[in-house]
């Protein structure tokens, strides 16, 4: 909508654009040119814009957006269930191969995976920090040690190379889709304790001396 105040009077233009057309409609209001008559052009349709923005578009916006963010989130939920289904049912398949590798490790004091956790770190921190681990943290997070105990070589090493995302390894799931992830890892050697965090294409390389704790 245009507002026009001129030699030749006063007017309001109206224009409609859709799909490459173009519709206007010019509509005279006063053919000269009067204070009262400008002002009242230009104020009551702008003043019914704002009106109507702010309580009859936004919070239309905002309730359709609202709505989509939920029905978002519920397919989400869905997909992220089924994931670990299948992360639990791909686990159970490493389990007896993936104990014996880390009981042949503990007999000779090589490497052992104690703790592996996949996910929303930062969530996961922040309530370590309050001592408490609600319902919606420990969703946003998967206990990967078992296929991390799988993946340890013979030599005592384990490496997930850079660049592959860390979701797509047998046993693993995305336990929070769109988020950003990281892998938790902390490990033994010969008695020692060792931790480190790396980024979800992140290379993971242990054991190394600078995760010792």
């Amino acid at each position: 909508m245009l507002y026009t105040v001129g030699f030749q009077g006063i007017s309001w233009t109206f224009e409609l654009h859709r799909r490459g057309q173009k519709l206007i409609i010019p509509v005279l209001l006063f053919r000269e040119l009067n204070a009262l008559v400008a002002t009242s052009a230009f104020l009551i349709p702008s003043s019914l814009y704002f009106l109507l923005k702010k309580f009859v578009m936004k919070p239309y916006h905002l309730k359709r957006e609202r709505r989509k963010a939920l029905d978002k989130m519920a397919n989400s939920s869905i997909q992220v269930k089924e994931a670990r289904k299948a992360a639990e049912k791909a686990q159970k398949i490493l389990e007896i191969v993936s104990n014996r590798k880390r009981n042949k490790q503990l007999e000779k004091g090589g490497l052992v995976i104690t703790k592996a956790v996949y996910g929303n770190m930062k969530e996961m921190e922040r309530s370590e920090r309050r001592e408490e681990l609600n319902d919606e943290v420990t969703s946003q997070v998967l206990d990967v040690t078992l296929p991390l105990n799988f993946l340890v070589a013979d030599s005592g090493q384990l490496k997930l190379h850079e660049g592959i995302k860390k979701s797509g390894i047998m046993g693993f799931c995305d336990p929070c889709p769109e988020l950003p992830k990281q892998l938790l890892v902390e490990y033994t050697l010969h008695g020692d304790n060792y931790r480190v965090v790396v980024g979800d294409y992140e290379e993971l390389l242990i054991p190394q001396e600078k995760h010792r704790l």
